[in-house]
């Protein structure tokens, strides 16, 4: 019983760790682009700023 308990301990640890992982910029970039901008820096300046979608597509 004791060593089931020690296994479901660490696959929680590493299910917590990688829960925990921050994406890499490659991947946040593409999100991003799927949500209609550029970059993950445009898409966090519409989200916290007054700029939109909108504004990666001027000409």
């Amino acid at each position: 019983m004791e060593r089931k308990h020690f296994a479901l301990k660490k696959l929680m640890e590493a299910v917590e760790k990688e829960l925990l992982h921050k994406p890499n910029k490659k991947t946040l970039d593409r999100l991003s682009m799927l949500a209609g901008f550029q970059s993950w820096e445009t898409f966090q300046e519409a989200l916290h700023g007054d700029a939109d979608a909108r504004t990666n597509y001027r000409e």
